[in-house]
């Protein structure tokens, strides 16, 4: 079990400039015009927590949504990895039992207050930060980040130099060492690439939520919510603005989309 410190600071109120992404954003639109008509036959897309009706092959994305996902540790189960399972069943990768070389899109981890000794369990993934550093040191731009905060990798582009899981601070993103087989066609992988959660970008733009998100509510606590944190009348807003939540190291500057409650 992978263990981080339990010392999380409080969520940041800070506003931090969107960086533009012009280039990055119009070359992902050209592949994800077709990325939401590839679903499998028979997969049902749910809207959760107030995902947005379909995009159209043509049309932008856009920064007045903001993608986000708020998780509440105490719904959290230990031992339970629905998450985990829906993550590795939708995007094609597995668990090896190689946690050296293993891809980690989404794991669970463990963390210990150490004044109290508690210690919880909680869904770790990439954080889809507004600031994200994984950007700023990609050298070909591979790494970038939508206008709708979704931070991806391009694997055309991705040269494998790793420089991006040195500057991720939640060690949310891993290298493919191994040859593939029986890829996803909307989960595009490659071996001397990196990877990492997607937050199932193909299911938003089809106007669905995340398959770890649909997994909790069904097999597990309905621990996770998915929504635009830019609406202030979506679920995760009302309950970002009702509850106090952390962002994971919020000391970083890097404004993750991803908030803990009860943590």
């Amino acid at each position: 079990m992978t263990r981080l410190p339990a010392e999380f600071s409080p969520h940041s109120d800070q506003d931090f400039p969107e960086t533009s992404q012009t280039n990055r954003r119009d070359l992902l639109r050209g592949l994800t015009a077709g990325i939401g008509l590839t679903l499998a036959p028979g997969v049902t897309l749910y809207a959760l927590g107030g995902a947005a009706e379909a995009r159209a092959p043509d049309q932008a994305v856009t920064s007045k949504v903001r993608w986000g996902m708020l998780i509440d540790v105490g719904k959290c189960a230990d031992g339970c990895n629905a998450c985990v399972t829906a993550c590795s069943k939708e995007n094609g990768w597995e668990d090896t039992g190689k946690p050296l070389t293993d891809a980690t899109w989404i794991r669970k981890v463990s963390v210990r207050d150490p004044r109290t000794k508690a210690s919880r369990e909680l869904p770790m993934m990439c954080q889809h930060c507004a600031e994200p550093p994984c950007v700023d040191v990609c050298p070909t731009g591979a790494s970038f980040k939508r206008a709708d905060g979704i931070v991806l990798v391009d694997k055309h582009t991705c040269i494998g130099c790793r420089y991006c899981m040195m500057a991720c601070p939640y060690n949310a993103r891993s290298f493919i060492h191994e040859p593939l087989e029986d890829q996803k066609p909307h989960a595009p992988r490659g071996k001397g690439t990196v990877e990492s959660c997607t937050l199932c970008v193909h299911r938003v733009d089809a106007g669905g939520g995340p398959a770890c998100v649909e997994a909790c509510s069904v097999d597990g606590g309905s621990a996770m919510l998915f929504g635009d944190l830019n609406d202030p009348e979506s679920e995760i807003s009302r309950r970002v603005a009702r509850y106090p939540t952390k962002q994971i190291r919020a000391d970083l500057g890097t404004d993750p989309g991803v908030r803990y409650r009860n943590l």
